[in-house]
């Protein structure tokens, strides 16, 4: 058996398991097989030095061209047909209107009850001055207003930056699990999962926020992740610079952290986004803290290293909290500098109360306004409110309930395309619907992840467990509304590079001989289902015609139709 490298010292090709045995008994006891699943538990003999140089392997080039290819592949694939059908869809009658208005007014306008019809007549200016209540914050509004602004108020227009974006989160889920795993092999496999996510498509093809928000998250947790190893690669040059093995349990120095500024603006946004990101950056501030920790201990600061607490901890609540707040804050300019946006003028009309004398009208007026949509996401309308597709989020994880985005149903033959000599009618749908394959081998990875990160007390296993479940976890709390498959688009680019990885494990060394080879066929096998899989779910993704028979043989499940 061949020896095992730390956490810290990842192989570029992919990870060793506890098993490397070219070739294993033909009949292993339960046990022992058992055993081979485990992580190993090995001695780390680097030194504290190498041990905070640690970095991801030196390949940056091919790793960008193959960051740049698989970005182009996803960008492609999601471009085709993106602006078909040419109307309005599902929650688009809200975020591409309100993207107009806001573009024209500074803030959400309303839209008579037809609008939906005029704006696909091609008659976009028929809103009003008066405000519209809305209930969500205004970043992804804007980026959907910037399509409309290069491309016109039109179904490509409006559904561009979600194309642009979703695109480039493919990206980031390379460049994060590439800085997590320590392989630019296993960074690839986790874009490319997300490339083939029907749910994944089919939200970078529609003018929705949630897209924007997964982006914002995962970027967020990338400059994390960077930051820890900044910060451990400053913490080796300071040791250096003194000339020094280890502190000696003397303090170590207070080190500024750029990256966690960066994670406080790219938290601000996902907030200015949608509310529930604030959940990730509350998990991962505490884990920039929990690394600091460790790294000083690294490092030889011993008990001193808990003075990371406040050598590194205030400050990571200023770069990120503190300031996450303060560019949320920001996102509403344009609500602020405007008069005529919804409870904009309450401070005016509310001139003796707490808010406006410790605040000023224009930010109690934002104050207030908060107040109330608070209080619609957690009253008794949202509450009571059922929707044909609700999903509890028990189920997200194995894709049972995906959600319809759009369906015209009996197509007679000979109506638009449906075959002339068809025995059924014809139908064309949007269903926004993870590729299922994906999504339950990244369950089951999940699990893995879960047993390795606590086991094997691996780290790298824990940065998508917790961002993933930082953004899943919490939608418990608020089972007794109507919640939506869609929403879990912030899981499954964790969920993919906790896959990715998982496979990284089956893959092995690639000096492991027999036993990289019989990896490498398992992990060819599930990324060819996975693709032929979202292949086959592609004309349910993007409202090709299918026959009644077709579109069934798509829908495995009760719970899908």
């Amino acid at each position: 058996m061949t020896s095992v490298p730390p956490a810290e010292a990842v192989p570029e090709a992919g990870f060793e398991t506890a098993a490397e045995d070219d070739i294993a008994p033909a009949t292993p006891r339960w046990g022992e097989r058992l055993r081979r699943l485990m992580p190993p538990r090995t001695l780390d003999t680097r030194s504290a030095l190498d041990r905070l140089r640690d970095a991801p392997p030196k390949d940056a080039l091919r790793s960008w061209l193959l960051t740049i290819g698989i970005t182009a592949l996803a960008f492609c694939i999601r471009l085709v047909g993106i602006a078909y059908p040419k109307g309005i869809l599902f929650d688009e009658t809200y975020y591409a209107k309100d993207a107009y208005t806001l573009m024209k007014l500074g803030y959400e306008g309303s839209w008579p009850d037809n609008a939906n019809d005029l704006i696909a007549a091609g008659n976009v200016n028929v809103y009003t001055a008066n405000a519209s209540f809305i209930v969500h914050p205004q970043v992804g509004k804007w980026l959907i207003a910037s399509g409309e602004w290069l491309f016109g108020m039109n179904s490509f227009g409006w559904r561009f930056p979600s194309l642009v974006f979703g695109s480039l989160m493919v990206a980031l889920v390379i460049r994060l699990a590439r800085r997590v795993s320590r392989s630019t092999m296993i960074a690839a496999i986790a874009g490319f999962l997300l490339c083939v996510d029907g749910l994944d498509f089919v939200m970078s093809r529609l003018a929705l926020l949630d897209i924007f928000e997964a982006f914002f998250i995962v970027a967020g947790v990338l400059a994390v992740v960077i930051d820890r190893d900044y910060f451990r690669h400053r913490l080796a040059r300071d040791l250096e610079r003194r000339g020094l093995t280890d502190y000696g349990g003397g303090a170590s120095p207070f080190i500024f952290r750029p990256w966690l500024v960066a994670a406080g603006l790219l938290f601000g946004l996902a907030m200015g986004t949608k509310w529930n990101a604030v959940f990730v950056l509350a998990s991962f501030g505490v884990l920039a803290v929990v690394w600091s920790i460790t790294a000083r201990r690294l490092a030889g600061a011993r008990k001193r290293s808990y003075m990371a607490l406040l050598l590194d901890g205030v400050p990571a609540f200023l770069s990120m909290v503190v300031l996450g707040f303060i560019v949320y804050v920001a996102t509403w300019f344009s609500w602020l500098r405007t008069q005529g946006g919804y409870d904009r003028q309450w401070g005016a009309e509310h001139p003796d109360s707490w808010q406006v004398k410790l605040l000023g009208k224009p930010f109690a007026s934002l104050l207030y306004y908060h107040k109330e949509i608070w209080d619609f996401h957690n009253g008794s309308y949202i509450k009571e409110s059922h929707h044909v597709y609700a999903a509890h989020p028990g189920g997200w994880l194995i894709d049972a309930r995906p959600i319809g985005i759009d369906a015209v149903n009996g197509i007679k033959a000979g109506v638009d395309g449906c075959p002339v000599n068809s025995t059924e009618t014809c139908l064309r749908v949007i269903s926004a619907t993870g590729t299922p394959t994906l999504w339950w081998f990244a369950a089951l990875a999940l699990l893995i992840s879960i047993a390795w990160w606590i086991a094997g007390r691996d780290w790298r296993f824990g940065v998508p467990i917790v961002a993933g479940m930082s953004t899943y976890l919490p939608w418990f709390n608020y089972t007794e509304r109507s919640l939506f498959f869609f929403y879990a688009i912030t899981i499954i680019p964790f969920t993919a590079i906790c896959l990715a990885m998982v496979l990284g494990l089956i893959l092995g060394r690639a000096d492991a001989g027999h036993r990289r080879r019989q990896g490498a066929i398992v992990v060819g096998v599930v990324l060819a289902i996975v693709t032929l899989n979202f292949a086959f779910i592609y004309p349910i993704l993007t409202d090709a015609l299918l026959t009644q028979s077709q579109w069934l043989a798509r829908m495995w499940f009760s719970s899908w139709i």
